[in-house]
């Protein structure tokens, strides 16, 4: 491994430094394509984004519109101005999905309780008649129905609870399950990179401009990156929030946020490792502070996960009794 950065240094004339912002970035790009992936399975499986908070993925979007924005103007390294880019595409693509299930899911609940209100009022008027039909359950409306469609969805149940992270099976570790797949994005991102290195799309250019940060647009881009940073920091607490009033991460993809954290953590690490230079540091405290600093409320998400997933059990438990 060693011998191979030598050849590439003096090959295409990249430093260890640029070599390996090259393949963290390329790690983080392969964690933000597929971040969606469980997200949105989840929500599709669920017809519902209800365990999401729009607050968090507003807010979650304002910060990579400020983020871009400041790449773009400051020049940082390639691969990150290409995951900001991406990173706006990924939030309006599950803000679409959230936003419709919402819409649809707020219709059907009104439409429900207009039904209810009219089957009240007409059961009132037809008390006497009705009232020997009430004494079996079996005759409820909706009861064979709920039982069906939870019997249907059972042959989904196993693959859904891997995905999202709530299998609660004995012989089922969703952790791990959700670890191996963080290693193969790994593996897959380290692998891309050196393919395109391969390709020649790591020719160095003759001459890099290296942006001061005494110019006006220098300071354009670290208002815009700190902007940005705030705003990651600022996104997760309304997601954190809602966990801790309901008691609950139900709808919420355990791997969405591993994923996450494995983009946030090498974004970090691919900014980092461009270059050494006090000079670029400085100018990317921001995208570092946005970044890592995100990666202690995604543990704090995570904590939620363990100390609340009893909690979704029971009311599984209590589901299939009603049912």
């Amino acid at each position: 491994m060693e011998t191979n950065i030598i050849n590439m240094t003096f090959t295409h004339g990249l430093s260890v430094n640029e070599i390996l912002s090259g393949i963290f970035g390329s790690i983080s790009l392969t964690a933000w394509i597929c971040l969606l992936l469980p997200q949105l399975i989840t929500n599709y499986k669920a017809q519902s984004a209800e365990g999401l908070s729009m607050l968090f993925l507003a807010v979650w979007l304002f910060g990579d519109i400020a983020n871009l924005s400041g790449a773009l103007v400051t020049g940082l390294a390639p691969t990150a101005t290409a995951l900001a880019g991406y990173f706006c595409i990924s939030d309006i693509i599950l803000i679409t999905q959230s936003l419709y299930y919402n819409i649809v899911n707020a219709r059907r609940t009104r439409k429900a309780r207009q039904r209810t209100r009219s089957t009240q009022s007409q059961a009132s008027e037809d008390e006497p008649l009705l009232q020997p039909r009430r004494r079996s359950s079996s005759g409820l409306p909706g009861s064979h129905r709920r039982h069906s469609i939870h019997h249907s969805d059972s042959g989904f149940a196993p693959i859904k609870r891997i995905v999202t992270g709530e299998d609660d099976t004995p012989d089922s570790n969703p952790w791990f399950h959700n670890t191996l797949s963080v290693v193969a994005i790994w593996i897959v991102g380290a692998a891309g990179w050196f393919v395109s290195y391969k390709v020649g799309a790591w020719d160095k250019p003759d001459a890099p401009e290296e942006p001061t940060t005494e110019t006006p647009i220098a300071i354009l881009g670290l208002v815009l990156g700190y902007a940005s940073a705030v705003c990651y920091l600022c996104a997760r607490v309304p997601q954190i929030i809602k966990n801790y009033r309901e008691k609950s991460c139900e709808g919420l993809a355990l791997l969405f946020f591993l994923l996450s954290l494995t983009g946030n953590l090498t974004y970090g690490l691919s900014v980092f490792t461009y270059s050494p230079e006090p000079e670029y540091i400085i100018k990317a405290i921001p995208w570092l502070l946005g970044s890592l600093g995100t990666i202690v409320e995604d543990c704090i998400i995570f904590y939620q996960f363990r100390i609340y997933s009893g909690n979704r059990a029971a009311k599984r438990n209590v589901t299939e009794e009603a049912t």
